[in-house]
């Protein structure tokens, strides 16, 4: 929670850190554990809140080749622009107007979202410093298998007869 009543015109700086027990609140299978420092600075102005976010840590999620999880660096930064008015209402990606009657934000689910843009699409384990993948290599090796054994599916021979006819 940032409590923002009460305090001066200008910059403020609030520390959080996202852990596992932070993660375990949100319930998803997206990121299992973390590690990560959250510095937001905001600037407060008569009508509006400016919160800038710095991330800097990791999280465990699940890599999509080889289902292994594994630690996935988090460093980045946003920022979420608060207008005060009538009521709560996203304006844009980055702009939300909230109610002249709050007095504090519950930045959770901010951070959280932070995050998870901050992750690629597409989470693989990295390559060592040789360029190869650190993936498992046991369920690598099962993949491989698994699709020599398997083939074409036979009801796609006759479109691929005609794929290639064209050719």
């Amino acid at each position: 929670m940032i409590p923002f009543q009460g305090l001066k015109v200008g910059v403020h700086r609030f520390d959080f850190k996202a852990d596992d027990k932070f993660f375990e609140q949100f319930k998803s299978a997206e990121i299992l554990k973390g590690d990560v420092q959250v510095v937001i600075e905001m600037t407060k102005q008569e009508r509006m809140l400016i919160l800038d976010f710095v991330f800097n840590g990791w999280v465990e999620v699940s890599c999509d080749r080889c289902l292994d999880v594994f630690k996935h660096p988090v460093d980045g930064n946003e920022r979420l622009i608060l207008k005060f008015g009538d009521d709560w209402q996203e304006l844009s990606n980055e702009v939300i107007m909230i109610p002249e009657m709050e007095h504090q934000l519950n930045v959770n689910q901010y951070i959280y979202e932070f995050i998870l843009l901050l992750l690629p699409m597409q989470r693989i384990h990295p390559e060592d410093q040789d360029g190869v993948s650190t993936c498992d290599v046991a369920m690598l090796e099962r993949l491989d298998n698994h699709e020599e054994i398997e083939g074409i599916d036979p009801r796609w021979d006759a479109l691929l007869k005609l794929k290639n006819k064209k050719k």
